[in-house]
């Protein structure tokens, strides 16, 4: 396989399925797909016609891809934009869908990728930011998963578990606002609820709920973030907040403790703080401890680092950051916010301007540049 050649010929494949009608994001995502493909099946059978081969497969990924986006967004507008408390609604066959993805016959990580993509609607690339691996690596562990699943019958539906990490992940991908599925994935958890009696599915559900209810306050009106400590806790939504701690509340006294109920702890301390001076940080760290046992995930120990420099001073969460890999994403923002908190603007400000070339989104870029040139504007005052 000449992997020069590949490289050298993805520009302009990727250049007609744009002109095609292909928005670039799609067309970058089949083209991806078709690589992919080729990788596979051209040392056994190659073509006579390179360019025209990939340009085949890649557009009808993209139309593959495009018929899948309709159907779920026709999905969509069936519920309106805010989740609303209560039972479930009449159960469609999205739900059904998710559950037939998570195939046995697939490793879970294999599921879970493949649901977000052909029913979640995710691009390639957001999937590979959710996971923390590259874009390439998550592009073959899908195109496996189609293969895997291409020739089996559809009537051993997966597991909950698996099912509850496809929701858990699109959720975060629509509360992100890059893709807007956040509603969508409340009102599967919920139906999923009303099927399933497990504490777990109950934290999931609680955990959106909570996060849900300050989604209004997470960016200004010019689109830039407001962190945490800084959103107007008046405009939070009370009411679901409220049922979020009842399901949770009901979920911990059956005393069997998972991920999500231990995450919805979190927000809810978050929540149920007036002022974000008032936070019970010394708890949250607790529930991060939990949290860390429970799934030895370096992003639990990056938000534990920042929940012990409040709780203990910030060179105490900057020892907890020491004991983590810097290339871990956001590393070196949660470096500079604390270094900041301990007064060492200078390095504060390096840091933050080096974090800022990392962001994953513009929205993140925009608001690490400003907290660096707003300490270097404070140094150069009188």
């Amino acid at each position: 396989m000449d992997e020069t050649l590949l490289r050298g010929l993805t520009p302009g494949v990727l250049g007609i399925l744009v002109r095609r009608g292909a928005d670039f994001a799609a067309a970058e995502d089949a083209v991806q797909e078709a690589l992919v493909e080729a990788v596979r099946t051209w040392p056994a059978n190659p073509p006579r016609d390179a360019k025209g081969w990939l340009v085949t497969v890649a557009w009808r990924r993209f139309l593959d891809a495009a018929r899948a986006d309709t159907a779920r967004r026709r999905r969509e507008d069936l519920v309106d934009e805010e989740p609303t408390p209560g039972p479930a609604p009449a159960v469609d066959d999205t739900l059904q869908l998710y559950f037939l993805c998570a195939h046995p016959s697939l490793t879970p990580s294999s599921a879970v990728a493949l649901t977000l993509r052909a029913v979640g609607g995710l691009t390639t690339r957001q999937i590979a930011q959710a996971y923390l691996v590259p874009e390439a690596t998550m592009a073959q562990r899908i195109s496996r998963a189609k293969r895997t699943v291409s020739g089996v019958r559809f009537d051993r539906p997966g597991d909950v578990a698996t099912v509850l990490r496809v929701l858990y992940l699109v959720f975060n991908e629509g509360y992100s606002g890059d893709v807007d599925l956040a509603a969508e994935a409340i009102r599967l958890t919920r139906q999923l609820a009303a099927r399933v009696d497990h504490p777990e599915v109950a934290g999931l559900l609680a955990l959106m709920l909570i996060h849900h209810a300050r989604r209004a306050t997470r960016t200004a009106p010019d689109g830039s973030l407001v962190p945490l400590a800084e959103q107007d806790r008046g405009r939070w939504d009370t009411g679901s907040i409220a049922e979020g701690v009842r399901i949770l509340q009901a979920a911990l006294a059956r005393d069997r403790l998972g991920e999500f109920q231990a995450q919805a702890a979190i927000a809810a301390l978050h929540a149920d703080a007036p002022t974000a001076e008032e936070t019970d940080w010394v708890q949250i760290v607790e529930w991060y401890d939990e949290l860390a046992l429970l799934t030895d995930s370096p992003v639990v120990r990056l938000n534990r680092a920042v929940a012990v420099g409040e709780a203990d001073g910030p060179r105490a969460g900057l020892a907890a950051l020491a004991a983590l890999d810097d290339a871990l994403p956001r590393h070196t923002a949660v470096a500079a916010y604390l270094h900041e908190r301990d007064g060492d603007v200078v390095t504060a400000a390096r840091l933050y301007a080096e974090a800022a070339r990392k962001a994953p989104d513009l929205a993140e870029r925009d608001h690490l540049t400003r907290q660096a040139a707003r300490l270097n504007s404070a140094r150069r005052s009188p």
